[in-house]
């Protein structure tokens, strides 16, 4: 809820500023505003509302809306070139706000107009559809996506309901090491929206460095793993982690056979509309079938 308020006042404080020079021209194919995406996720939210954009991030892993495959590329989503972003003189620039502590300097140097979306869970999403819905005069689609995922949730709860939810380690991997996803988390919030209870729930930050000992005192039903970056290394890694650490042996969800990798492209660290392929995977491992 923190974030969600957080992700309103910025994009409120952004509006305050943009309600001088009018709305986003609707006329099919023209913009009169420059806007940028700066990753996939919000290109792919930019697409669902029908708003143009001037330029997108580069990504070898995801890709790109087929309606602006042709755009120009800021580079990459972790750190775009401002020295491209700037000469597009653009009127708002759209970045996830799990990096506003690096970009919001970046952007205020060259004095333009930003909006940083809340794409930690999905709730977080819709509330950002919401509003950039309002900004740019895309109320109605905006409105249209909210009922969708609604309709969606209201029915996906209703499956599982009264069921006794299993307790969940969540590992997300870089090469070479791994850190443990909370529930405030993007990975960790799908768990929670699919019905399984994380055994680092309470917790302030999204990843936590965690050693195996304690990771063991949790007991978790079901061991989750998942990719950060460059998955096929990250999974490699974890498969000889768990084969050569002793102590993972000791694990109940090991010894149960309860131990599970999630794809990247649905399991990653921004939300995004294949949300519902992934609680329909979690619901499998969580509540499998008699």
């Amino acid at each position: 809820m923190k974030q969600l308020k957080q992700i309103f006042l910025i994009l409120l404080f952004c509006a305050v500023l943009f309600s001088c020079s009018g709305c986003v021209d609707q006329t099919q194919g023209k913009n009169s505003k420059t806007i940028i995406a700066t990753s996939v996720s919000t290109a792919e939210i930019c697409e669902k509302l029908n708003i143009p954009l001037a330029g997108v991030p580069h990504s070898d892993i995801y890709k790109i809306p087929e309606c602006y495959k042709d755009l120009p590329e800021i580079g990459m989503p972790m750190s775009p070139d401002m020295e491209v972003i700037s000469s597009m003189k653009p009127d708002w620039i759209l970045s996830p706000v799990s990096l506003i502590s690096d970009l919001k300097p970046k952007y205020d140097a060259i004095d333009s107009k930003y909006a940083f979306l809340n794409l930690n869970s999905i709730p977080g999403m819709y509330k950002s559809i919401q509003e950039l819905g309002a900004l740019f005069d895309r109320k109605e689609e905006a409105e249209k996506l909210v009922r969708e995922f609604e309709n969606f949730y209201v029915s996906f709860q209703e499956k599982n309901k009264g069921k006794t939810p299993p307790h969940v380690l969540i590992l997300m991997g870089l090469p070479g090491s791994y850190v443990v996803a909370t529930e405030i988390s993007y990975v960790g919030s799908l768990v929670k929206m699919a019905g399984g209870i994380n055994v680092y729930q309470g917790e302030e930050k999204d990843f936590l460095s965690i050693n195996t000992e304690d990771m063991l005192k949790k007991d978790p039903d079901i061991i989750l793993r998942t990719a950060h970056a460059l998955p096929d290394e990250v999974m490699e890694m974890f498969s000889e982690e768990f084969k050569t650490n002793d102590i993972w042996k000791h694990f109940k969800a090991v010894k149960n056979k309860k131990v599970y990798n999630l794809s990247y492209n649905q399991f990653g660290m921004s939300a995004n509309f294949q949300y519902q392929d992934a609680l329909e995977q979690l619901e499998s491992i969580l509540y499998p079938k008699e």
